[in-house]
């Protein structure tokens, strides 16, 4: 298992100071801890680069809190687009044949003007499966504002799904690398599960 954060090592115990004994417990289960990985390009860092996964996860991507903005505003809409967008073109490339790419995410307004599955299919993957997201089936975690903004709270989770994607069957093997790893990768912004 992999886990990554955006950020550095010493930003993520500064804006999310309950993140050490997460990380500690990670690494203590063998996991691969990776710091500064953006989904624009995380298929091109060096560690993961070579590495193919069974299942690559984004609980509750989000791209900022300004304070100018709302969730509902068209401008914070957009980046948070981008960020999905960025995501499932990177992501794709990562899983090996048979693989997923699951992202967990609200799906009531304005959460839902986000597109998440058009875009998911523009970067040519097929929604498989959509289940209530059961925070149970993730021990240790806890959900986080990604944003500078109270970084560290929590925030409500109300109408949550994971979404489960996997690649159009035009994307599969001949453009995949044998798979030389089966791991999973977790992608979150305060690393908030053991």
């Amino acid at each position: 298992m992999v886990a990554t954060t955006l950020e550095s090592k010493d930003t993520l115990s500064t804006k999310h100071w309950s993140s050490k004994a997460h990380v500690d417990e990670l690494k203590r289960t063998g996991c691969l801890v990776l710091y500064e990985v953006d989904v624009d390009d995380m298929d091109q860092h060096p560690t993961l680069t070579c590495m193919k996964f069974d299942i690559v996860i984004f609980n509750f991507p989000h791209a900022g809190h300004y304070s100018w903005l709302c969730e509902r505003d068209d401008e914070l809409i957009q980046k948070h687009r981008e960020l999905l967008k960025a995501f499932f073109k990177s992501a794709r490339g990562m899983i090996g044949e048979g693989g997923e790419i699951h992202d967990s995410h609200r799906d009531d307004y304005p959460y839902d003007q986000w597109k998440l599955k058009e875009l998911a299919e523009k970067a040519g993957l097929v929604l498989k499966e959509k289940v209530w997201f059961e925070k149970s089936d993730y021990p240790g975690y806890h959900n986080k504002r990604g944003g500078g903004i109270q970084s560290n709270k929590k925030f409500p989770l109300k109408e949550c799904y994971t979404f489960k994607f996997s690649l159009k069957p035009e994307f599969t093997t001949h453009e995949l690398m044998p798979s030389s790893s089966q791991t999973t990768s977790i992608l979150d912004d305060d690393i908030s599960y053991a």
